[in-house]
């Protein structure tokens, strides 16, 4: 092998090596190890598992006074929490990953997420991992609806908590690069042989969008979206309004579920968020949020984010408008990723639910609002 060739074989291993970096979460030094069981809990009969897991946690607990809560919401896993009466507020959730779901989430980047977003008070305590899942603990409040993220107090609230995860600083001192893209390739990859003349699902051919369609969608939103400037920050990418976690009596709301998370753009972390007000299992685009509304909920954002990052607190009409027009051109991005994510679950999920149709959804609303979106401006 010549010396040219060597040396171009090691540039380019660093480079991988070095973009693996830049997207990568670090958990802080220090943090606790997470324990690992070798079970395998059965996603059909999730409570047999569970109680071999329990056995290990709380080994003071008396396995025949141990109840189990199945948790329905999850259109990604089975999630169960186990109790016993004597201190009904301790609650492990167990949670069974869905059928090839190691797909489409990077689990080794969730638990990142997990104890990263732990060590700085935003996650519950995650206790360990099992051949197919994880246990952590419950969260305390009530996971929220589509009229509450509408909601002024709680909309603040949400949007103190989003500035408040992405001030968190937890890359190794490159300048963190978003996954989006390569995310966004991926998932495409996966679906695109369903695209075929001789692929078996005839709703795919006669209600998404081409192959070829979708791929120069995609190249141009990487192009054009990638130009507007908005920061590369720790994002949670996933928040519909279930994971979001109302605490009343505390007063506060906490972010669950990280699968999702990693470095991202902040505006398509927001954009997602309030494409999430429409709901999940009956979508209705009705209720995304006015620009008024959206103005007061980014108004509080760049405040705590500025206070966070100790940048000041002012936030001027043009930082306001600036993150405005980012966040909308990036909503349109969160229509892709979810469609390419439902064509995905709808090949290999057990989880009763029409993905096809919600794919369907996102692809139709991204070609509907795509005109008005891109007509916006950013300040000069």
């Amino acid at each position: 092998m010549s010396q040219e060739r060597i040396i171009s074989d090691i540039s380019n291993s660093a480079r991988k090596i070095n973009h693996i970096m830049e997207t990568e979460i670090h958990v802080p030094v220090g943090s606790p190890t997470i324990r690992k069981f070798p079970i395998h809990v059965d996603e059909h009969n999730v409570k047999e598992g569970a109680i071999k897991l329990i056995k290990e946690l709380r080994p003071t607990w008396d396995i025949n006074q141990v109840k189990t809560k199945l948790f329905t919401d999850g259109t990604t896993n089975k999630l169960v929490g186990c109790y016993v009466d004597e201190s009904p507020e301790d609650v492990v959730l167990v949670r069974v990953y869905g059928n090839k779901t190691e797909l489409i989430v990077d689990r080794d980047n969730e638990l990142k997420s997990f104890q990263v977003l732990h060590a700085n008070g935003c996650a519950p305590h995650l206790y360990c991992t099992f051949n197919n899942g994880i246990c952590y603990e419950f969260m305390q409040g009530d996971a929220l609806g589509t009229q509450d993220v509408r909601d002024p107090v709680l909309l603040r609230l949400i949007a103190t908590e989003m500035a408040r995860i992405h001030a968190i600083h937890a890359h190794n001192g490159c300048i963190p690069k978003p996954n989006l893209w390569i995310k966004m390739r991926k998932y495409f990859s996966l679906v695109a042989t369903e695209f075929t003349d001789q692929a078996s699902n005839s709703r795919i051919r006669e209600e998404v969008p081409s192959k070829e369609v979708l791929e120069e969608e995609m190249t141009w939103m990487k192009e054009h979206l990638s130009q507007l400037g908005s920061p590369v920050v720790l994002c949670h990418n996933d928040l519909l309004c279930k994971n979001i976690i109302h605490n009343v009596k505390e007063g506060y709301v906490r972010f669950i579920d990280y699968e999702y998370s990693s470095y991202n753009y902040q505006a398509f972390d927001i954009g997602n968020h309030f494409n999430e007000f429409a709901g999940m299992s009956e979508l209705d685009y009705g209720l995304y949020p006015s620009r008024e509304m959206q103005l007061d909920w980014l108004h509080t954002y760049l405040k705590a984010y500025k206070h966070f990052t100790k940048k000041g607190e002012e936030v001027s009409q043009c930082e306001l408008e600036t993150l405005y027009v980012q966040v909308n051109k990036f909503s349109l991005a969160s229509h892709f990723f979810w469609g390419f994510w439902a064509l995905i679950q709808a090949k290999y999920s057990s989880i009763d639910f029409d993905f096809l149709g919600y794919a369907v959804l996102r692809f139709n609303q991204y070609f509907k609002t795509k005109p008005t979106v891109m007509a916006l401006k950013i300040p000069e």
